[in-house]
């Protein structure tokens, strides 16, 4: 069973920035793409951003320029850096793997971009 840890949520004033880590375990099979979403009240799940295992990060539209993913989907960790953080940002923030047809999620790590 595939387990995923996140951290580095919190709170944070517009403009700032804060950087989620995840890291996958027990799987027996390489992970083919990790990323992040995120999901506020009354919103459906979104993606933010997420990674193949050769590289080729993807993004929405919302955050691009201002996200970056990185990490090692090969060695099953991915890391958000988050820049410019925006009030429309705020949201519980999911890491994801994906592997043989099927999605992993973590927790969820809350994000407040409040003054």
């Amino acid at each position: 069973q595939v387990q995923l840890a996140e951290s580095g949520g919190g709170l944070v004033q517009p403009g700032g920035s804060l950087r989620l880590s995840c890291a996958a375990s027990g799987s027996l099979f390489p992970i083919s793409r990790m990323g992040w979403y995120r999901q506020s009240p009354g919103r459906e799940r979104e993606l933010v951003a997420d990674i193949g295992s050769r590289g080729h990060p993807n993004y929405a539209d919302s955050v691009k320029g201002r996200f970056t993913i990185s990490g090692d989907v090969a060695k099953n960790t991915a890391y958000l850096q988050m820049n410019n953080l925006k009030p429309e940002d705020t949201a519980v923030y999911y890491c994801n793997a994906y592997l043989r047809y099927r999605d992993y999620w973590g927790q969820g790590t809350q994000v407040t971009v409040s003054s």
